[in-house]
């Protein structure tokens, strides 16, 4: 076990570096100049060369790179252009409040769509399953721009129900809208997931075994069929949960979250370098790290599974 997470964390770093690299490539085709963009329009050449060697975008980008991997081998991220904060300690006071948001709206996927599912194929064939279907493709079809402010409308500003944007302090008042706008993608196709994962389980002939045993449908749905069918789904939620670490910038942006989504889009638009390259870097390790738990993970779930050393 610990042979192969080692063995997987030596090769996350040559992908770590090719990370770094496309990335890095792809700032540079941004359009815009991040110089330009600080100085004004109407500064000077002068002032621009100025801040352009301060930044050290003066330098060819071969040696920009080079320049950025040692800030890396020396453990630092580097530094906004705008505000001249550390990369590193932007991301950890804002990967908090990402990881409470991102929490909440994978519970609510994920309690949500493994009881729609389930719920589906115990009805099979039935309007009950023709309906879970329906909620199912409406919610994997509806953007989540649109989703948000629908239901910004009808609980914040019509029912007055919950509060409309923001993160309040610490109410989980403010976490519902965003948590449920975010989380019903997810939701929805977990919902198709286990309906076909279950579907699958039920006509095993254990489940046929269970049932002649005498044992209660509960007990045989639960036990025996769901516990069985969990390896697809565990890997939809730790994917999920991995995208939503990296930051959502929809929802973020919609409902005035203050994580690495709106963090990243932030950077974006002002071309500051750094914090696009710090997001990017951050979210690479922790989605891997999602990945290499729901690969342990199949060990314990499946007794038939094995890591390879």
């Amino acid at each position: 076990m610990w042979h192969y997470i080692a063995k997987r964390i030596l090769l996350f770093i040559p992908t770590l570096l090719g990370i770094t690299l496309i990335t890095f490539i792809l700032m540079q085709a941004l359009p815009g100049d991040p110089v330009q963009g600080m100085a004004g329009e109407r500064a000077s050449a002068e002032t621009i060369e100025r801040i352009r060697a301060e930044l050290g975008q003066d330098r060819p980008l071969p040696l920009q790179y080079l320049g950025y991997l040692k800030l890396l081998a020396k453990g630092e991220l580097g530094r906004s252009y705008y505000t001249n904060r550390k990369i590193a300690d932007d991301l950890l006071q804002k990967f908090p409040n990402t990881l409470k948001l991102a929490l909440a709206a994978v519970i609510f996927a994920s309690l949500g769509g493994i009881s729609l599912g389930v719920f589906a194929a115990m009805k099979r064939g039935t309007v009950w399953d023709k309906l879970a279907s329906l909620i199912s493709v409406g919610g994997i079809s509806v953007p989540v721009f649109w989703l948000g402010l629908a239901l910004m409308l009808i609980f914040a500003l019509y029912l007055r129900w919950l509060p409309p944007s923001g993160m309040g302090r610490g109410d989980v008042a403010y976490l519902v809208l965003p948590a449920v706008t975010l989380g019903t993608f997810s939701m929805a196709y977990i919902a198709r997931v286990t309906r076909s994962s279950m579907l699958e389980s039920l006509s095993q002939p254990y489940v046929a075994a269970a049932r002649a045993k005498g044992l209660s449908e509960t007990t045989v749905v639960l036990k025996h069929a769901l516990k069985n069918s969990l390896i697809p789904i565990v890997t939809l939620i730790g994917l999920d949960l991995g995208s939503y670490l990296n930051g959502a910038v929809l929802t973020e942006t919609i409902f005035g979250w203050d994580g690495l989504g709106r963090y990243a889009l932030d950077g974006i638009m002002k071309r500051d370098y750094p914090i696009i390259m710090g997001v990017v870097l951050f979210g690479a390790v922790v989605f891997v790290g999602m990945n290499l738990l729901v690969d342990i993970s199949y060990h314990f779930l499946d007794p038939r599974v094995r890591v390879k050393k």
